[in-house]
């Protein structure tokens, strides 16, 4: 069997003949093999670009047309009001935009054993949700006569959340320069040093102590332990990957989050692109749809191509076009025309879109060779 393939490795790739290997039975007939794998190389070259062929535009019209089909309804988790996931036209349109600031953030998150076993499973989910002060207090009040902000303390939510009022006391001080705190049964009280300070400065201390962070992981805003086939993973509102990998009861290999500007930051370009990649053609699938993963492939390699993820948008993608008629024909036209008439910028004409804006063939199929010779009458 071994003999036989090696003729073909040549005419495959590497990934192939490997999959051919492990997948092949070792008692299979050579004449079996021989169909096989003449088959795989027929199917091959039919799936290969030609050389000159607009495989830009064959995907954006393959993404394009679909996705505009899409339901615009939001997928959430039942009776969790605060779980909902973007999905849809929005959700694809967020990905490809490049937008940092996501509607929904969400992380799932798989944990090792015995916790994906189902121990301690609430207690975990609890440990990583965030808690900040205002989850544990009744209230905020200004003292407008001391300039002083007033904190009443809920002890049966810091009881709940293992909270002291001393350790209550230690994270605003750490968080809060500045300001004497003086504890009062279940109060305190934050003055400032400074003689200064106004009441217009004092309200924004009290909106910015409300959110200092007394426990959980920063930005995980909700959780919600989930079974999904034998194994317990925690689905959460609100993304922080970085943190949540360094929990030691983290399965870091299969946890992931939607925001692929985090990814990127935290596991390099490679998985931004892979995630992209992912993303969209889950929400594609779950739609009912069907489109060739190759055309997203082309879109995540266009977005993730320079080393960073830049959106497919006038600011992303297409402001680094060297065309200025292809920047011009996307958004804002007079501003790039305007901009490239005051620099003396030239436009070669190499691409698709600025030949069809002047009625000239396109450099793609039958319009990419041209004649070079006279030929004599």
């Amino acid at each position: 069997m071994t003999d036989a393939i090696k003729e073909y490795e040549d005419k495959l790739p590497k990934s192939i003949i490997d999959s051919l290997r492990e997948n092949i039975p070792a008692s299979i007939s050579q004449a079996k093999l021989k169909q096989i794998l003449e088959q795989t190389v027929a199917e091959y070259n039919e799936s290969k670009a030609d050389p000159g062929e607009c495989i830009g535009n064959i995907s954006a019209e393959s993404i394009g047309e679909p996705s505009t089909q899409m339901t615009l309804n939001t997928f959430h988790f039942a009776g969790v009001a605060e779980m909902n996931v973007t999905v849809g036209l929005p959700r694809i349109i967020e990905i490809l935009d490049g937008r940092k600031e996501l509607s929904t953030p969400s992380m799932e998150i798989y944990l090792n054993k015995p916790y994906s076993e189902g121990k301690d499973i609430k207690k975990l989910a609890l440990s990583i949700k965030e808690t900040t002060l205002d989850d544990i207090s009744l209230g905020f009040e200004i003292n407008i006569v001391d300039l002083s902000i007033l904190i009443k303390l809920d002890r049966e939510l810091m009881r709940n959340a293992s909270f002291t009022v001393a350790t209550v006391v230690n994270s605003l001080k750490a968080q809060t320069k500045g300001f004497n705190i003086k504890v009062d049964d279940d109060s305190m009280e934050l003055k400032s040093r400074s003689k200064d300070i106004n009441l217009n400065d004092l309200y924004k201390v009290k909106e910015k102590i409300k959110a200092t962070h007394m426990k959980g992981v920063k930005g995980i805003s909700h959780v919600l332990p989930v079974k999904r086939g034998d194994e317990y993973i925690i689905i959460t509102a609100g993304s922080n990957l970085k943190d949540v990998l360094k929990l030691e009861f983290v399965e870091p290999e299969r946890t992931k989050t939607n925001n692929i500007f985090e990814i990127a930051s935290v596991l390099g370009i490679e998985a931004a692109r892979q995630a992209v990649i992912n993303e969209v053609y889950g929400v594609i699938e779950s739609q009912g749809l069907n489109v060739d993963i190759r055309h997203i492939m082309l879109v995540a390699d266009v977005m993730c191509n320079s080393g960073y993820v830049r959106g497919i948008t006038r600011y992303g993608v297409v402001s680094e076009k060297s065309s200025v008629l292809a920047r011009a024909s996307f958004e804002t036209p007079l501003k790039h025309i305007i901009n490239a008439a005051l620099v003396g910028e030239i436009d070669y004409l190499e691409s698709v879109v600025e030949n069809v804006m002047i009625n000239q063939p396109v450099p793609i199929g039958t319009g990419l060779p041209s004649l070079v010779t006279k030929v004599k009458k």
